[in-house]
Formats: C-alpha cells, structure tokens, sequence
C-alpha cells in the first residue's frame, strides 16, 4: 500500500511539476474532450507473427493473440514512460497508483450479443508479463460467457449499470452530476469507483476482432482515462525501403487518442516509437513489467 501524502488522491498521487505551462493548462482550456490530441502510426508485426506462431505451437490449447502482445507492449511503454499514466481531477495532475486497461469484449459474435466490460491491471510480479495479460484475459473471458450463457452476471461494472439504468431520467442525469463532484474531490465511494470502467490508464478498442480500422475514438469527461487507443485490423501492407522499393508485411495501424494536458507532443511521439520498438522484439514481454530492456535495446536505440 502506497503512502498517501497531503495533496493526494486516493488513485493517485499528486504531481509536482517545474513545468508551469502544463500546471496552468487544465484552468484555461476546458474539459478532457477538449483537450484531444490524435496519433496515428502503422507497424510492422512480422516479429509478433512469429512469436505467436511460436508460443501457439507450444500451447495450442489456451492460445495467444495479437491483443495479449498488444496490451503487454503497451503495459511496458507506460511502466517506462510514466506521464502517459498521469491524470488530471479536480484541475490537478496525478499520477496513478497502477497500470490499467479497459475494454469491451461480446458474449459472441453476433448483433443481438451482448457486451461486457473487462479491467485488468498489469502488475509487477516478477513473472511474465504477456503471460500475466493472456491468462487474465482469458479467465475473465472465459468466466463472464460462461455466467452469460447462465443468465446471470458476474460484472460489477454491469451490475452497477443495470443498476443505474432503472432510475428515472431526470434523476439519473442529477446522480451523473453528483458523481462527477466526487471525483472531483475525490470523494467517490469505493462501491462505484471500483467498478467503473474508465478509471484505466487506457481504454483499449480490439477493432481487429470484428475485421476493422478506425483512426480515432474520442476520449470522455467522466472518470479519468487520458488515454484510447484503437488497435485495428492487422494484414499485408507495403513497407518501403529507403532506395524505393518496398516489400508486403504484415502490419497493424493504431490511432491514439490521448489528453494533451498530461504530457506534450515530444514526449508522446517518442513514447509511440519505444511502443513500436517493443513490439520487434516481443520476447522481451516474457520478462516482469520491471526488468528492464538492456538485453533488448540500448537505452540510445529506445527511440529510433
């Protein structure tokens, strides 16, 4: 348990910054959702089909996926790029206690199926981290179809919307107000903040799942994710050379939509090129979120 200090948050820990232009940002232009800042990248995965092909071979029953690598690489950009997991509440910036993601994942691939919301943190346990991400996506996955196919609903996120749901409208809106106070004051109940899905450092959309792309998902003024990232479709694509010619590879785009009050362009882009360079060399995912990559990349190639 982190020691909370005068100034903090319960989610997070109050930021002190020699960067008064970034202090001043969230008095003098507006909420999260005026505040996007769109990226847009494409990369080469023929290192991640390969790996794949590897550890699928070796453990066909509980395969995995393109997701599992995706959010392990993006787990390891945050561990070493830490103002992409600060926050801003109550016109403060945080930096928050844990990495986190959130996605929606259907019951079944079908348009009367329903959704579920899944949180994940990754955690530094000394294992594998792209092991600890497939085997908490999957056993949640697994649980949440199996309640589904019961009729029932293990979720909390879903319960509480239910829950939600059955107020009147003119009510609900006044409730939805009330929330957003508390969490401005950090005085949300444990109850609620727990189960709400957009507490996450990021908010992942799988859109490779259902066969498609997009370049960009708006961000939300509840809550406190500064990040989106849609991970789109992966298949051939030309590579170019620097003579000219190109060769066709397996690629994968993404669009992130991030809050540009917590960190600046500089930063950002060389955050994207250390989430593609990790991703060439997905075994380095294998290792504890906190080991770091000397066995992978020099410090000096991080960013080329």
């Amino acid at each position: 348990m982190v020691e909370k200090k005068k100034g903090d948050r319960t989610d997070g820990t109050l930021v002190h910054s020699d960067d008064p232009m970034h202090m001043f940002m969230p008095y003098i232009m507006g909420s999260r959702t005026e505040n996007e800042a769109v990226l847009n990248a494409t990369f080469d995965m023929t290192n991640v089909v390969k790996y794949l092909e590897k550890r699928n071979s070796e453990n066909p029953e509980f395969r995995f996926t393109i997701f599992h690598v995706v959010v392990a690489a993006l787990a390891k950009t945050i561990y070493l790029r830490p103002k992409l997991n600060i926050f801003i509440a109550g016109h403060k910036h945080y930096q928050r206690r844990e990495i986190s993601f959130c996605f929606t994942a259907k019951n079944k691939f079908a348009d009367n199926a329903g959704e579920f919301v899944m949180y994940l943190v990754a955690d530094d346990d000394g294992k594998s981290l792209v092991d600890q991400i497939h085997d908490k996506i999957c056993k949640e996955v697994y649980k949440t179809r199996k309640d589904s196919e019961k009729g029932e609903s293990s979720n909390g996120t879903d319960k509480m919307m239910t829950l939600f749901n059955k107020i009147p409208r003119p009510f609900l809106r006044l409730l939805i107000r009330f929330l957003n106070w508390l969490y401005y004051h950090d005085w949300m109940p444990k109850a609620i903040r727990e189960v709400d899905p957009y507490r996450a450092t990021v908010f992942i959309s799988n859109l490779g799942s259902i066969k498609l792309e997009a370049s960009y998902h708006h961000l939300i003024n509840w809550s406190l994710n500064s990040i989106f990232v849609l991970a789109n479709r992966m298949h051939k694509m030309p590579f170019f050379n620097d003579d000219g010619t190109y060769e066709m590879k397996d690629g994968m785009s993404f669009g992130v939509t991030v809050d540009e009050r917590i960190a600046d362009g500089f930063y950002f882009a060389k955050s994207l090129t250390l989430f593609k360079n990790i991703l060439q060399h997905p075994e380095c995912l294998e290792d504890p979120i906190s080991k770091p990559l000397d066995e992978y990349l020099t410090k000096d190639e991080w960013f080329n």
